[in-house]
């Protein structure tokens, strides 16, 4: 057994691409030896902002033999009367390499077939691993390079490549760059080193200042933050994706701090924490309490050597970007509110659909239409009104054009020094929740309105310009805000039906001036592009697809509702009698296809008790739907007509040769149908017996 390393040099790569680019690189090289039948123990994969590397431990010195067994004709075409090998034995024979003494019989479905046995030897794997440059010119970047005169585009440019197994160089070369066991160290603290040996890369390379293991040198940073805050006795907030973005900066990794003035205190903590983190990828400082202290810390891409140096370099930095901040701060303040919404009318959202106040335009209407709906009182309408009149605002603001993350929040912060309502102050800083999948929707009612009527009147005017999102292409997010909306009916269960919500806001889409498509085929496409995004969460909750299809089959009716429809489907299933009674239900469903025209059911026309059973039992539960409070009440109402449908159709010939009464009994199916795929289309139900 021998052990592989690869290393592939590169200029800085974007620290955002790092972890992903290092994962695919270990997940096609597994790929590779498998496809090349070569068995190793394992791969380990590292990553720097420098370099991408795998360390393939236990690999066999060649490839597994390959014995194929290649199927011929039959025994009887092989072989003529006399038992002499025919031209079709000869001829498979020679084909597969073999002679016809190497030929024997098998049976197959009880015909007897000519087989020969192949072997295929394994190669070297030394002679193998040359080829394995493929695996690295095969990996895709989100963004590439192209550099000189090379055809290669690539995350960045190739600078150097280490290939070897056990001692030896493994020979390729790309971009004019030869592999070889030469790497290189830290930019500055480091020089080029000699791997002789994979087992040696890690070490070696530590000794010229790069820890190389991405985990490692994560641990490292984290542990080196919770010593400062013990020492300190503070409390340094660990974000996640700052701390994994930071480990991709570096290649070693020492943990300092710095100090700024604490005027800037007087800044919102967004503020603040936002030119920390965002800009210059600083981890605040807080005290026991929660309150922000006038510190900051950094991961430093080298060793302790005139740290306090750079600390002071890097107070500078903050200083001039809090210094803006503060500036900014205090000249936003200086206009009212009602004076920054009016420079909206000149702000473009989009050529096609209009400036960010004839937007706000239509979020007020449909904010409004959606107060009535859930039937708010009087001083909630009004702030829900004034909500939607300043929830965009801040955009213009000089804080949002430099910090373009804090929408929203100095939303939320000017309107409070404006003297707006606390509610309404809020309910700007939530309109824009759910901003992604791991954050909550808003709290108050006022922000959970102007949310989903922002977000569904971005849907609506992109639709009808045509901005579908199609593949990975979704520039204005539409998947995520369909997400939010669906999510926030969900939470908040409320009873405004999806359909109801495209078509007011398409209303007024309309009476603006945007240059929109057909109607019918505008709600039609957002409707579709609605039912996938509450499809994808039913699937997330764990729901049968086929659950999912049945529910969505029909019109989207409220959220929770169809949530609840397909958690009691989900649930039912495991019941004894659920296979006959969807079977039931699914009977009544495929006859009613057949009505090509309703009648009001004459039970006159009826000749038998079976009928009046059943049509009395549809009236019943019919006259009741509206009034019953759950799903799972309605799916039991619906499950007690097999009780009359089964007698029905075991007494009854429903496609009679007298033509009124067969339109009568159409006529009720139908009705009955039409009860049914309210609640769900349980033809797409998979409902077979199992074992």
């Amino acid at each position: 057994m021998s052990n592989v390393l690869i290393e592939i040099g590169l200029e800085e790569m974007p620290a955002r691409y790092v972890t992903d680019s290092m994962d695919q690189l270990k997940e096609k090289t597994k790929n590779w030896l498998n496809e090349n039948r070569i068995k190793f123990d394992s791969v380990n994969a590292y990553s720097t902002p420098r370099r991408l590397a795998v360390f393939i431990q236990g690999v066999a010195d060649s490839q597994e033999d390959v014995i194929e067994e290649a199927k011929g004709p039959a025994k009887h075409i092989a072989l003529d009367q006399e038992g002499n090998w025919s031209k079709a034995a000869i001829g498979f024979s020679k084909g597969q390499g073999k002679s016809v003494e190497d030929i024997y019989f098998q049976e197959v479905n009880g015909v007897e077939y000519c087989f020969v046995k192949k072997e295929e030897k394994g190669q070297k794997t030394k002679d193998l691993l040359p080829h394995f440059q493929s695996v690295i010119t095969g990996l895709s970047f989100p963004k590439n390079m192209k550099w000189g005169s090379y055809d290669l585009k690539y995350i960045r440019p190739i600078k150097w490549l280490v290939a070897l197994f056990d001692t030896e160089v493994i020979p390729f070369e790309i971009t004019d760059v030869k592999s070889g066991n030469t790497s290189r160290g830290h930019r500055f603290l480091g020089t080029e080193i000699d791997i002789d040996t994979p087992e040696e890369y890690k070490q070696k390379l530590l000794s010229q200042f790069v820890l190389v293991d991405y985990q490692e040198r994560k641990s490292a940073i984290r542990l080196q933050l919770e010593r400062l805050a013990e020492s300190e006795g503070w409390v340094i907030p660990i974000d996640e994706d700052l701390l994994e973005e930071v480990t991709n900066l570096v290649e070693y990794p020492t943990v300092l701090f710095g100090k700024f003035d604490e005027e800037f205190l007087a800044l919102p903590d967004e503020v603040l924490i936002t030119s920390m983190k965002e800009h210059q990828r600083y981890f605040p400082v807080k005290n026991s309490e929660g309150t922000l202290l006038p510190f900051f810390v950094t991961v430093r891409n080298g060793d302790h050597v005139n740290i306090d140096k750079v600390a002071k370099g890097n107070e500078k930095v903050l200083t001039a970007r809090l210094s803006d901040a503060n500036f900014f701060f205090k000249e936003d303040q200086k206009k009212s509110v009602d004076e920054w919404n009016q420079k909206l009318e000149k702000i473009v959202y989009q050529e096609q659909i209009g400036t960010y106040a004839e937007k706000v335009d239509r979020i007020i209407a449909l904010s409004n239409w959606l107060g009535d709906v859930l039937k708010l009182e009087q001083r909630q309408k009004e702030m829900v009104t004034r909500t939607a009149e300043i929830c965009k605002f801040d955009l213009v603001t000089h804080m949002v054009y430099e910090f373009p993350e804090l929408q929203g929040y100095m939303g939320e912060k000017y309107a409070l020094l404006n003297q707006e309502k606390p509610e309404v102050a809020k309910a700007i800083h939530e309109h824009y929740m759910p901003r992604h999948s791991e954050d909550s929707i808003p709290s108050t009612v006022e922000g959970s309105i102007v949310s989903i009527a922002d977000k569904m009147d971005t849907i609506v005017s992109c639709f009808a310009i045509g901005l579908i999102p199609s593949g990975s292409q979704d520039p204005y997010a539409l998947r995520r805000q369909a997400w939010g909306i669906v999510t926030t009916l969900l939470g908040k269960q409320w009873p405004v039906t999806i359909e109801s919500l495209v078509q007011q806001s398409f209303e007024n889409v309309q009476a603006s001036n945007v240059k929109k498509s057909d109607k019918v085929d505008v709600v039609h496409e957002v409707l579709n592009f609605f039912k996938q995004r509450i499809k994808f969460i039913l699937q997330e909750q764990g729901i049968r697809y086929d659950v999912v299809d049945a529910v969505l089959a029909g019109s989207i009716e409220e959220v929770p509702t169809i949530v609840e429809r397909a958690n009691i489907l989900n649930e039912k299933r495991e019941d004894t009698n659920f296979k006959e009674t969807i079977e039931s239900l699914a009977r009544v469903i495929n006859i009613a296809k057949k009505a090509e025209v309703e009648v009001d059911v004459d039970s006159s026309l009826f000749e038998n008790e079976y009928e009046i059973n059943l049509l009395n039992a549809f009236v019943s539960i019919n006259q009741q739907w509206e009034d019953i409070k759950s799903e799972s009440e309605r799916f039991n109402r619906l499950s007690e007509l097999k009780n009359t449908i089964d007698p029905y159709f075991d007494n009854t010939m429903v496609m009679s040769t007298d033509e009124n009464v067969r339109v009568n009994r159409l006529s009720l199916m139908k009705k009955i149908a039409t009860l049914i795929l309210k609640f769900a289309d349980v033809n797409q139900l998979q409902v077979k017996q199992t074992a």
